[in-house]
């Protein structure tokens, strides 16, 4: 499939979804049961009576959830977790501390994981993954981060090679509730930004797609931004 074809059927999947920022419990819910059917059709985490999938990092106060909603259902869905020296919490900086101490300057991040999409979805004609990559494209414009860190099976490399300008910061290891291990990619935001949306349009705002906006929470109080950087509360 040609590039054009590509970016067509992602415009077309953004056309019919939008994206909700979560606070509500009962959509937690959601997110957590949808969590849970996605890691267990590929057989990544243990089972359990409830059929939900969550663990402390959902509840830390520097923790943004997003999902892609259709027709009244979460189909996709990203936890992020925003740090800087205001806190450090994330689930990949437990398994990979070496990225803060690569950079003593102390650099803002986004940690994006528990990247998910239902796997009947996933039957469908819509690019329902490249609709949940632009939530941490956008998340970093908005805070305007340093680092975006990418905590990602060895399968899926290539594609954040080729499409996020990540690089590979450390190799696979163990990862709290997953039974597969995990390695870790890094990109530096503002430096691979230009070019990410030069070639992929898609992952940026579409003026011409209003439900395509997501509005961020601007967590003051809890994640301090870049000294220029400009957030406006959603």
């Amino acid at each position: 499939m040609g590039a054009g074809a590509v970016n067509a059927r992602i415009l077309a999947t953004l056309e019919q979804c939008s994206y909700s920022v979560l606070t509500k419990s009962d959509d937690l819910d959601q997110v957590y049961r949808l969590r849970y059917a996605c890691y267990r059709a590929e057989k990544s985490n243990p089972k359990n009576d409830l059929g939900l999938m969550s663990d402390a990092f959902d509840e830390s106060a520097n923790c943004v959830h997003v999902a892609v909603e259709k027709d009244g259902a979460f189909l996709a869905a990203v936890r992020l977790h925003l740090v800087s020296e205001l806190n450090v919490t994330s689930p990949t900086l437990e398994v990979f501390p070496e990225v803060l101490e690569a950079d003593k300057a102390g650099p803002t991040m986004l940690d994006p994981t528990r990247f998910v999409v239902h796997p009947e979805a996933r039957k469908e004609r819509l690019l329902l993954h490249f609709a949940a990559l632009r939530i941490p494209v956008l998340a970093a414009m908005f805070y305007d981060v340093d680092i975006v860190l990418a905590p990602v099976r060895s399968e899926h490399t290539a594609f954040y090679l080729r499409y996020l300008g990540s690089d590979v910061f450390a190799s696979p290891r163990q990862y709290p509730g997953l039974k597969k291990p995990v390695g870790l990619l890094t990109a530096s935001a503002k430096k691979v930004r230009d070019k990410v949306l030069g070639q992929n349009p898609y992952f940026g705002p579409i003026d011409s797609l209003p439900q395509s906006d997501i509005r961020f929470p601007s967590l003051r109080g809890v994640y301090a931004p870049s000294p220029h950087a400009v957030i406006e509360a959603a």
